[in-house]
């Protein structure tokens, strides 16, 4: 449970206004989690989590746990997507098929095979240049991450100090709302690897 400072109570300071906004006493997370709804739904855009707590009058670090219980207890129909730089509420994936009726099944966005391991590799091991996309692919990407750029499913977000200073690219929120995912974290885990020249034990029988 959170207080709020009892110095941050508003009030009109004109004796003749008959609004006077009380101070509102202690606020749940739950009801945080509410007020933060409202503010995503109301905005014109993501909110910056600086912003968001700013307004919530809360402290950064309690915004994460704000955060954390409105993913663990979604509004129905609705999910909130978390990035380093913005907080935005996107529809659940199980109200999918709904949005579609609605809206006109959208055409699928196709990536090339190539296009799609040069996303894995961004995904996993970013951010990544564009010599350890080729490295890992082992086959210039230049094509592949021009077509992600092209569609902003990564960005640039910096540049590696090593000699040439390449530049570093990353997925974008973009790129969670394809795949389908609120946050970094729910990125599958990448299967285990057995080291070369190992050979796997048969199935017994």
């Amino acid at each position: 449970m959170s207080r709020v400072d009892p110095a941050r109570s508003h009030e009109f300071a004109d004796e003749g206004a008959s609004l006077v906004l009380l101070h509102p006493g202690d606020v749940t997370d739950a009801e945080l989690a509410g007020h933060l709804v409202a503010l995503l739904f109301a905005a014109a855009g993501p909110l910056a989590p600086a912003e968001a707590a700013r307004l919530l009058e809360i402290a950064p670090d309690h915004l994460h746990a704000v955060c954390d219980l409105l993913e663990r207890e979604p509004p129905p129909g609705l999910a909130l997507q978390r990035f380093a730089d913005r907080l935005q509420l996107t529809t659940a994936a199980c109200s999918t098929p709904v949005i579609e009726r609605y809206l006109g099944s959208p055409p699928p966005v196709r990536l090339s095979r190539a296009a799609l391991e040069a996303l894995a590799v961004i995904a996993y091991r970013g951010p990544a240049t564009r010599g350890e996309i080729d490295a890992i692919r082992g086959v210039n990407s230049d094509s592949a991450v021009a077509t992600l750029l092209g569609r902003n499913l990564v960005a640039e977000v910096g540049r590696k100090e090593t000699p040439g200073r390449p530049a570093l690219l990353a997925i974008t929120p973009d790129c969670l709302q394809y795949l389908g995912l609120r946050s970094f974290e729910e990125l599958p885990p990448l299967p285990a690897v057995e080291p070369p020249g190992q050979v796997s034990s048969p199935p017994t029988t």
